[in-house]
């Protein structure tokens, strides 16, 4: 029982914190440069939960040439830059993936 209420608890604690910065934060009172900061934040997130997936596939580093999703990912972050299109690197990643994957083995 003292383990639920741990667990309520650290989930109460944490709701209540995310959600106060959402609810009582006047976004516009904040400092121009945090502001500017802050539109940073969803690609860092983005690029930390898919970069040790393209990077690390069996847990540890392996930017070798046998490792396909490291360069399919370089493709599609190449394109990303020039299109400026969200759905345009999956569409041409994936694809290099599978090409490579096939190649490869």
């Amino acid at each position: 029982m003292t383990t639920w209420i741990i667990i309520i608890g650290v989930a109460a604690a944490t709701f209540l914190l995310r959600a106060s910065f959402i609810v009582f934060a006047n976004p516009q009172k904040f400092p121009k440069l945090f502001r500017q900061a802050l539109a940073y934040v969803p690609p860092a997130v983005l690029a930390a939960i898919v970069a040790p997936g393209l990077a690390m596939p069996q847990g540890a580093l392996d930017l070798t040439l046998a490792n396909p999703r490291w360069i399919a990912g370089l493709v599609a972050l190449a394109l990303a830059t020039r299109v400026r299109h969200p759905i345009a690197p999956i569409a041409i990643g994936l694809p290099v993936l599978w090409l490579l994957q096939g190649l490869m083995g």
